[in-house]
Parts: structure tokens; sequence; C-alpha cells
């Protein structure tokens, strides 16, 4: 039996917005959908909360993308004894119209009914960085925070590596922490970030790119509602930081997500890590929380033992509940706790 429309059009939905990879999107379904009841209402319903829905509109995924999309929806039409439905022609002819660009949209609808819109590069690597995108490790952290609030809520969060911010903007709508401090060391991906928090309406401190070296002046980095968390954007260079600078930070929890894909990095890491464990030596060190994909074993291999040689304890968070907001977040990523 035929789905009921409105489910599976819900179903194209939020991986549409999040450009999630095509193939990931239920084509069988609406296969056998069209071949149970040809029906053009249906592809009319998930043009509308796809390509036309307001958020896309506003905020479009890649042209070559909504392009392919189209597509392969009007296959789907073309090989059923449906209606003609001109709003589909109607709508690739506007994309094909569109010249490409550098820079793309992702809406990322979240459980919760929030959203989180962010502009991201079209390319892997972009200005000499891999910051510019979103990775798959950065929304399966989110995936756990938001299963997980009151780690964060009332509490003021240190993001390392935020890149453009998926998953500290996503905790800030979502987790209610008091103060969120995003950080990253590429200029072009600090400049980034700070576009994409004030597109999901936080106001970062005034002053542009908070720099780390300023030391706080001892000031507590607190906001006063968490319902509208202090939001900082910090350059922060994990070699050149001090246990001072840290302190200052007052972190209760500590994030990073795609942080530990190269030998080098993972050894900056661990020093930071040591950093932050000795910047709290009167008080409680911050909760630690890491996710990563496993593209290699050897380098996650290494991140574990380099963690026991300096005594940092680890645990492997279980993986979250089945129910996923993005339907296809990569199953080989894990986050670790650690205990410094």
């Amino acid at each position: 039996m035929a789905e009921p429309r409105p489910g599976l059009a819900l179903r194209f939905q939020r991986p549409f917005l999040a450009a999630r990879p095509l193939r990931s999107l239920p084509w069988p379904e609406l296969e056998e959908s069209l071949r149970t009841a040809p029906d053009s209402a249906l592809l009319a319903d998930i043009l509308h909360k796809t390509i036309l829905h307001p958020l896309c509109v506003k905020y479009p995924p890649s042209a070559k993308y909504r392009r392919c999309f189209l597509t392969e929806l009007i296959k789907k039409h073309e090989s059923t004894a449906a209606e003609p439905l001109d709003e589909l022609y109607d709508a690739l002819a506007d994309v094909l119209k569109e010249g490409e660009s550098t820079h793309c949209y992702k809406n990322y609808l979240l459980p919760t009914g929030d959203c989180v819109s962010l502009c991201e590069s079209t390319a892997l690597i972009s200005g000499g960085t891999t910051g510019l995108i979103t990775w798959e490790a950065a929304l399966h952290l989110a995936q756990w925070a938001l299963e997980n609030p009151g780690v964060f809520r009332g509490r003021t969060v240190l993001e390392l590596g935020s890149g453009i911010g998926f998953t500290g903007i996503a905790i800030c709508k979502a987790c209610q922490p008091r103060t969120f401090i995003f950080s990253d060391c590429h200029p072009r991906v600090l400049r980034q970030l700070g576009e994409n928090i004030q597109l999901n309406g936080f106001i970062p401190e005034p002053g542009g790119t908070w720099s780390i070296q300023t030391e706080s002046q001892g000031q507590e980095v607190e906001g006063e509602n968490c319902q509208n968390p202090k939001v900082i954007v910090a350059e922060l260079d994990w070699g050149s930081v001090t246990e001072k600078q840290l302190l200052g930070l007052r972190a209760d929890v500590v994030i990073a997500a795609d942080v530990v894909y190269d030998p080098e990095i993972i050894l900056a890491l661990i020093g930071m890590l040591q950093k932050l464990s000795t910047s709290r030596a009167d008080t409680k060190a911050p909760e630690v929380f890491i996710a990563f994909t496993i593209r290699n074993p050897a380098t996650y291999q290494l991140f574990q033992a380099e963690l026991d040689k300096v005594g940092i304890r680890w645990q492997m968070i279980p993986a979250h509940s089945s129910y996923n907001f993005l339907y296809d977040v990569q199953p080989d990523v894990t986050i670790l706790q650690l205990f410094i």
C-alpha cells in the first residue's frame, strides 16, 4: 500500500533542504506510490516542500543539486501515467538559468522545530582549508547534543575547530547554554562562521572576531539569559594559547568534531587538552566530547594511544537512538568522552 502523501513529501523535505546526497532520498517509496496510484498531486506536494519551500527560495542549495533533484523528479513523473505537471518543468527552467556559485546554502531542520541555515563552500577544499563545509561528525555530535541537552544547559561551552558553525548553532538553538564560544584559527573560516552565526539570529560579542589573546581580562564569559546565550567567536591557535588564557574562558564543557584526521593535528589537540586540564587546577575540569569519522583506523588508534600516553582517560559514547533527523549520517562516526 502506498505511503500517505504528506508523510512521503516530508521525508523528501528534510534531507533535500540540507542538500544530503540525492541517493539518500526516498525515491523507491515514491516509485512504489506512483505505481500504485499515479498522482501528480503527490509530485506537486514534494515540489512545494522542497524546491518551492520558503527556506529553499531564500537560502537555496547549489544550482547543480537542485537541477539534479528536479531532473530525477521529472523522470519519476514521466515514467507514470500521471497528469502533466507544468510546475516541475517551470522550476527546472528557472534553475537552468542560474549560474554556478562558489557558495550555497544548507538548511537543517532540527527535531525541536528550529532550523539551522548555513552558507557553505561548494568545494571540499576552498581557500586552503577544509573548514568551509559541514562534515559528518558535526552532524553526529549535534544529534547527540540534542538528545542530551542537560550536558549544555546553563553552562559555558567551548567548541574547538568550529568550522562554519553547525554543531554550535544547533546547541545554541536547542540546548540553552549560558555561553557558547565558537573557535577556529583560519581567517576565512572565522569570517564565514561569524556570518552564519548572525544568519541564525545570534549576535557575537562586539568588535568582530574576539581574540583569545585578550585573556578575557579576568572577566567571566557568561550570558545573562540561557534562552539567548552569549555568543563569542574566538581566534584560537592550539599551539600558542596559554593555560592562563584558557582559564579566562571558564569552559564547563569542551566539544569538537572532525578534528582527529592527521597525526600533527592529533598532537596539537592533545597539547590543547593538557592545557585545559592544568588551567582548571582549582576547579572541576571541563567535560570533553570529541566526535570524529573513522576514515583511517591507524589515525584513530594513534589518537587513543596518545591519550593513554599522557594519562587522559576516555570512553566511547553509545550510539544515539535510531531516530536520526538527517536519516543518513554515516555509522562510522564515533564520540569519545575524555576525562582530563
